[in-house]
């Protein structure tokens, strides 16, 4: 199993959570092989994925040191009822981090140990719960501050292309829809910055992911960033970053785009400008000029 060393990404992490300067927390990807199909942040038809999901045929093993938490097994007559997750089993790593790996086949290994040490295989991937396809749905849980973490924040790969940008539509309080690259004239008010784009990890091929950050820049200065770090839940929402904490049903369209901010358009020469950026930091950018009236 290849081991990942820490990133500068995890170390802007560390200091996040408050962790102290001895920290040694890391961890690994959970599987040695299989395709990303669903990262965190992509947009389920109106839901946001809230781990990463893997297809193909691996080991699934455990990402850190850590304590087993919790294991139900697909069947498992503790609970009659179904469960989307399947068989999964959660982790505590201390300081609040817990790892949950689902949807997977762990009948080879039905007996874990209550200690568990990094790189500890716990099944294999499999079909198990609201799966049509063999593989592994994993997600971290800061149980301490109720949020669910982007795992590639702690765990970087490979990714040496830029995002894709499809589409960028204004949606003005009446429902209507502008397309900036044609509108030439819009009236001045508040609007959706409504963004169509994707992360494309090697090539053009490759299943679309949710990208890292979406950020607006208007008249060159910057007025809306749509982060996919954190997914908070409080009083019962589930809440996202954008520009501060906002539930996510207030992000997350119909339809495969992200409601990236909420912008205040004053009368006048204006210029749009829409960065996307991976989790790797590669950038993809488009710029819109038009008048408000």
């Amino acid at each position: 199993m290849v081991k990942k060393k820490p990133s500068g990404l995890l170390v802007s992490l560390i200091l996040f959570f408050a962790y102290t300067a001895s920290s040694t927390f890391a961890m690994d990807w959970p599987v040695e092989s299989g395709q990303v199909i669903n990262n965190f942040g992509m947009n389920a038809q109106g839901l946001p994925n809230l781990g990463i999901s893997y297809a193909g045929s691996s080991g699934v093993y455990a990402s850190a040191d850590g304590e087993l938490l919790f294991q139900r097994r697909e069947g498992d007559i503790a609970s009659r009822l179904p469960s989307p997750l399947g068989s999964w089993i959660a982790i505590d790593h201390g300081d609040g981090i817990i790892s949950i790996y689902s949807r997977f086949n762990d009948s080879l290994y039905p007996n874990l140990p209550v200690n568990i040490e990094r790189g500890h295989i716990l099944g294999e991937t499999g079909i198990s719960g609201w799966s049509s396809r063999a593989g592994l749905y994993f997600q971290l849980f800061d149980r301490r501050e109720r949020r669910w973490i982007n795992p590639s924040m702690i765990i970087t790969g490979t990714d040496a292309r830029a995002p894709l940008i499809h589409s960028v539509f204004l949606r003005d309080s009446y429902g209507n829809l502008y397309n900036p690259s044609s509108a030439l004239t819009i009236s001045q008010g508040r609007y959706v910055v409504i963004v169509n784009a994707n992360d494309t990890v090697l090539t053009a091929n490759d299943i679309p992911l949710a990208p890292y950050r979406i950020t607006c820049i208007l008249n060159g200065t910057e007025a809306g960033v749509l982060l996919f770090e954190t997914y908070s839940a409080r009083d019962g929402q589930l809440m996202v970053n954008r520009n501060g904490l906002v539930p996510v049903r207030q992000v997350f369209s119909p339809i495969p785009a992200f409601e990236a901010a909420e912008l205040w358009f004053s009368s006048g020469q204006t210029t749009l400008e829409i960065i996307v950026q991976d989790i790797a930091g590669n950038t993809r950018n488009i710029v819109y000029r038009f008048m408000v009236e």
